[in-house]
């Protein structure tokens, strides 16, 4: 435990000790000179009362209860006390897909709905945790910073939509790319990558989206979003729907939930794969999956004013004025 001054300002009562010496010894040869003045020394023994040895220590008695009374108020050996903790904690990283196929509506109101929410939710039951935000579909940008400012989180999400990014397909590479540059000055021990995805129009890219996590210890969980029978992809135009995405052959296009690719990412890197239709159950799985490899982390904290110890200075001051008080009160007060 390291000792500090508690209450600096207070120092400057230490001031008052020369001033109190000042008139102590100015009193002692007023009182003197007094005597003087009365009668001659040699008439002094029959005259007055003996002084006895605790009247002679009277004045430093004085003295040392202002002193310590002076060190009680400051506080002058109050504690700071460092206690190390381990907090186990993750740096996370959301990787939300924004490709065409998450408009579906296989799940109610949509895919991307249904993956905003799941983010949301995720976050409200996360403590310690930092975290960042990444939208992704043939390109990859970051719209969130690691931070622990959940509350914000949500504003950042719900404006997210499907034509955030121009460039359409699912590229998890671009995406990882992007999630290594936000984890560039983390530990690789607290890496780690929330993927949420229908896995759909996948660029291919997913084995060196792989290599590149195990490279830069990335953990991931992937969530996968859409039903396997599946459903048409909408498509909107200023707000309005415009129509289904259709083939070549002027087919509807079905797109329907590929889980592979998602399982393959979180089993190769460590992670584990969840079935995000289920909004009550998934953000629960969620959490449990960071949190079995959360790394521990000691936390030093140093505790300002921790321990007091002003009491023992003020006892010793009031004993010594109790002393004087017993011993040599004012009545009986002969030097």
């Amino acid at each position: 435990m390291e000792l500090y001054l508690g209450n600096y300002w207070f120092l400057l009562l230490l001031l008052l000790l020369p001033v109190l010496a000042f008139f102590l010894i100015r009193y002692l040869k007023w009182k003197n000179k007094r005597r003087e003045v009365f009668a001659d020394s040699r008439f002094h023994e029959a005259l007055f009362e003996k002084k006895s040895g605790f009247t002679k220590i009277f004045p430093v008695l004085y003295f040392l209860a202002t002193l310590f009374l002076i060190f009680s108020i400051i506080d002058l050996l109050s504690g700071s006390e460092e206690v190390t903790t381990n907090q186990k904690f993750n740096n996370v990283v959301f990787m939300l897909d924004v490709s065409n196929s998450m408009n579906a509506e296989d799940i109610s109101p949509s895919r991307l709905t249904e993956g905003k929410n799941l983010m949301i939710q995720t976050m409200k039951k996360l403590k310690n945790d930092k975290v960042g935000v990444i939208i992704f579909a043939g390109q990859a940008t970051s719209i969130m910073p690691l931070t622990t400012d959940y509350n914000s989180a949500e504003t950042y999400i719900s404006g997210v939509e499907t034509n955030s990014i121009k460039i359409q397909g699912t590229d998890f590479l671009k995406a990882m790319q992007t999630a290594v540059d936000k984890f560039i000055n983390i530990s690789k021990g607290s890496r780690k990558v929330i993927l949420l995805s229908d896995g759909e129009d996948n660029e291919g890219n997913d084995n060196a989206a792989i290599k590149l996590a195990n490279k830069e210890g990335i953990i991931v969980t992937s969530v996968g979003i859409g039903s396997d029978e599946g459903a048409p992809v909408p498509e909107y135009e200023f707000g309005q729907l415009m129509g289904y995405k259709s083939d070549m052959n002027g087919q509807t296009v079905i797109s329907k939930r590929q889980t592979e690719a998602l399982q393959k990412m979180a089993e190769s890197t460590g992670g584990t794969y969840i079935d995000g239709n289920n909004i009550d159950e998934a953000p629960d799985k969620i959490v449990e999956a960071l949190n079995k490899k959360a790394s521990s982390t000691a936390t030093l904290v140093k505790s300002q004013n921790a321990t007091h110890y002003y009491q023992y200075f003020l006892a010793v001051s009031i004993f010594f004025f109790l002393m004087i008080f017993l011993f040599n009160p004012k009545r009986d007060f002969n030097v």
